[in-house]
C-alpha cells in the first residue's frame, strides 16, 4: 500500500528513543522528511544518524524540551524555515512520576500538566497556521490506556493525559473542515525505557525480581506479551498518511487486547 508520505514534513516529539524513535524511523522509511527533538542533544543526534543511514530520507535534529512554551516556538520555527512547512505534527513528550495522591504535591500536578497537556496545546497552536497553508495535515497524540482506564499508581499520568484526549476531540471537529485530521494513539505495556521504570518500581514495591515484576504486566494481555515500539509506530504512521483520509477524533488503544472496555 503506498501510504503517500513521500516529502512529507513531519515533526515527532520526544523522539531520541523509544515509541518516538520508532515512529520517527518509520515516517522516514516511508519517504517523509523528519525532525526529531528531544531534550538532549547527543542521543538525538545518535537517533538521527541512524534513520539517515537506514533510509534515504532527510533528517533534522532539533534539541528542545516540549514542555517549553520558548523552546516549542523555535522547534516549529526552525523546522518551517529548513523545509517550507509541516504537514504533520505527533505530539509525544515522557511519563510524569509514577505516584498515588498521597503521594504528590500541587507542583507535581502541575509538571504533568505542562509535560503532557500543554505541549500537546502548544506544539499544536504552533503548527496549525502552516497546516492550514498547506492545505491540510495530521496531528497524532500519543497518550496512554489509562485515558480508557486508569492505571493504578499513576494519578498524574491519569489526569493529565485525560485532558489531550478532551483537547483532541473538541479540536478534531473544528479543523476537520480544513482537513486537519487530529487522533489519538494509546499505548499499552511497550517495551520502553518507561516501562522498564514502572517495572522497576513494582518490582520494589512487591518485593519480587525486575523479570517476575514484567510477567505481571502481561497476565492481563490476551495477545500473552509485551508489544515492540515498531508494532506501535505502524499505526502512528498510517494515521498520518494520506490513506487515513476519513479518521479523525479516534482514540485508538495499541495493548494487545488488555482494556476490556467496549469504547
Amino acid at each position: 500500500m503506498e501510504l503517500g508520505l513521500k516529502n512529507k514534513v513531519a515533526v515527532v516529539g520526544a523522539s531520541s528513543k523509544g515509541l518516538g524513535r520508532a515512529i520517527a524511523h518509520g515516517l522516514a522509511e516511508e519517504g517523509a522528511t523528519v525532525v526529531v527533538c528531544a531534550r538532549n542533544a547527543e542521543p538525538l543526534e545518535v537517533t538521527a544518524a541512524e534513520i539517515r543511514k537506514n533510509t534515504s530520507s532527510e533528517v533534522m535534529s532539533i534539541p528542545a524540551d516540549v514542555s517549553n512554551p520558548h523552546d516549542v516556538e523555535n522547534l516549529i520555527q526552525a523546522s518551517i524555515e529548513r523545509f517550507g512547512g509541516i504537514d504533520i505534527l505527533v505530539n509525544n513528550a515522557g511519563g510524569p512520576r509514577a505516584g498515588r495522591f498521597d503521594d504528590l504535591d500541587v507542583t507535581d500536578y502541575q509538571d504533568a500538566v505542562n509535560l503532557n497537556l500543554m505541549s500537546t496545546i502548544n506544539l499544536t497552536r504552533a503548527v496549525v497556521p502552516s497546516m492550514r497553508a498547506r492545505g491540510g495535515g495530521r496531528i497524532i497524540n500519543l497518550t496512554s490506556v489509562s485515558v480508557k482506564q486508569p492505571v493504578e499508581g499513576l494519578m498524574l499520568s491519569n489526569m493529565a493525559r485525560t485532558g489531550v484526549i478532551g483537547f483532541a476531540k473538541t479540536l478534531a471537529t473544528e479543523l476537520a473542515p480544513e482537513n486537519i485530521l487530529i487522533n489519538n494513539v494509546c499505548p499499552g505495556i511497550i517495551f520502553t525505557d518507561r516501562i522498564q521504570q514502572l517495572a522497576t518500581i513494582r518490582a520494589e514495591e512487591a518485593g519480587i525480581t525486575f523479570d517476575e515484576a514484567i510477567e505481571n504486566m502481561t497476565q492481563n494481555i490476551p495477545l500473552g506479551r509485551i508489544g515492540n515500539p515498531q508494532e506501535f509506530a505502524n499505526l502512528v504512521v498510517f494515521l498520518a498518511s494520506e490513506r487515513a483520509s476519513y479518521i479523525t477524533g479516534t482514540t485508538i488503544q495499541v495493548d494487545g487486547g488488555m482494556i476490556k472496555g467496549l469504547l
